[in-house]
């Protein structure tokens, strides 16, 4: 008799990198929520392709599930301490290219989760809010489908559950 078809394990993530524009608002906000909702063995860690400056606002939205950055300013990729990982996910589609240029011909899977920019929106105080909610409980919903899975996650997906 043969055996059921059993499609291949994914490989295990031991360390993930988020990056976007400037490391101010969506990879750290990701680098966060993975932090606290994948198993510590797991090494996590954002930067970001340009300078920037850290967004108050990310700090309030994440204030708001109990987390926080603390001390820690906004970082570039070509400043990371450590190199080695073994799944990038880029956030924006600058970072997704710079990305892809610098892992050239390293064994890493680069991952595209687009993002919007929270930044851009206008209105009252909380409808800017509103929008770095929604960017944040996007975020964790896509670490949260991604590593149940072991697969990539589908960007089309969440947008479809927001």
């Amino acid at each position: 008799m043969k055996a059921p078809f059993e499609p291949p394990q994914p490989s295990r993530v031991s360390a993930v990198l988020f990056v976007c524009g400037m490391n101010s608002i969506r990879s750290p906000m990701a680098e966060a929520l993975a932090k606290d909702m994948l198993p510590s063995s797991i090494y996590v860690a954002s930067a970001g392709v340009r300078e920037g400056e850290r967004d108050p606002f990310v700090d309030i939205v994440l204030g708001e599930k109990g987390l926080s950055l603390g001390e820690r300013p906004p970082q570039r990729f070509d400043e990371l301490e450590d190199s080695f990982f073994d799944l990038i996910v880029t956030m924006a589609p600058e970072a997704h290219h710079v990305l892809l240029d610098a892992t050239g011909t390293q064994s890493v899977a680069v991952e595209f989760w687009p993002m919007p920019d929270p930044s851009v929106t206008t209105g009252s105080r909380e409808q800017i809010l509103d929008a770095y909610r929604e960017l944040r409980d996007r975020i964790e919903t896509m670490i949260r489908e991604r590593f149940a899975s072991g697969r990539p996650a589908d960007p089309e997906e969440s947008v479809k559950d927001a």
